[in-house]
């Protein structure tokens, strides 16, 4: 795909894309399997994260536990796990697999400090969010299967978005949704997306995203951060106010808040119906 084409009809009108052998050419392509980390980075402590929603007092987005990769890459195999390894930087943690891969020329200038791993067990999940930074994904997928569900930003008001957070009710499962507790889900418009392995799938800024794992899967996302004032100072507002606030009141409050913000993310999807 030349870059031109890219930057007109996917980056400056926000559409989501899925490419096909872009990454054909990569040592990755070749190279990676559940064995090839094992052996690479098998000795590297990871944090593990489930798809249990946080209660009381937990801080969101807190791993559950920590293990050695070639200790998960042997649960991946033993069978479904609700386990993932979430932003696993490449820099930091295994730079040896730098040279696995390419940024590819599509126009955008990438952020290179943070190519990331995702990793993920048969049957886990990921629930809907948009990204914080509000960058520019390239989802490289090289080992498995994943559905992905995408939603522009502007559908907020229907997903039942739970306040200070980038998130969705954590009990909505977006790949089978409850049309009757959650009326709102019918009138969103988005994309639903299987990604197999030698696929990647272009997720515009801000879309809302969630994922199933349909097989262990094994991801790479290279980050491309928008030039919109606008998203930059909701970026440093998420990360300067919005969040500390948010487990502030947790600290103090606990399931109470949790209860409290969910109940405010009904309302606003019930508003949002009336307001059609």
């Amino acid at each position: 795909m030349e870059a031109k084409e890219f930057l007109t009809n996917y980056i400056n009108p926000l559409m989501p894309l899925v490419v096909r052998g872009l990454s054909k050419d990569w040592k990755a392509h070749h190279n990676w399997s559940l064995d090839y980390f094992a052996q690479n980075v098998g000795e590297v402590e990871v944090p593990l994260y489930n798809s249990e929603p946080a209660k009381g007092k937990e801080l969101s987005r807190k791993p559950v536990t920590r293990m050695l990769m070639k200790d998960y890459i042997e649960l991946l195999k033993i069978g479904p796990t609700d386990l993932r390894i979430f932003f696993f930087n490449i820099l930091q943690k295994a730079p040896q697999l730098v040279d696995d891969f390419k940024y590819p020329d599509l126009g955008i200038k990438f952020f290179k400090k943070l190519p990331v791993l995702f990793f993920g067990g048969a049957e886990s999940k990921v629930l809907l969010h948009y990204d914080i930074d509000f960058a520019n994904n390239l989802h490289f997928n090289f080992i498995g299967e994943k559905e992905v569900i995408l939603f522009p930003y502007d559908q907020k008001p229907f997903l039942y978005h739970v306040p200070y957070s980038i998130v969705s009710m954590e009990s909505i499962e977006f790949d089978k949704p409850d049309y009757n507790k959650y009326p709102a889900l019918k009138y969103a418009k988005g994309y639903r997306v299987r990604l197999k392995p030698g696929e990647m799938l272009y997720i515009p800024s801000g879309y809302w995203h969630y994922i199933r794992y349909i097989t262990p899967s094994v991801s790479l996302t290279l980050r491309s951060f928008p030039d919109s004032f606008n998203k930059r100072m909701k970026f440093l507002k998420s990360i300067l106010f919005t969040m500390h606030y948010d487990n502030l009141m947790r600290k103090f409050k606990g399931q109470n808040w949790i209860d409290y913000k969910n109940k405010k993310a009904i309302e606003k999807a019930e508003k949002a119906i009336q307001s059609r």
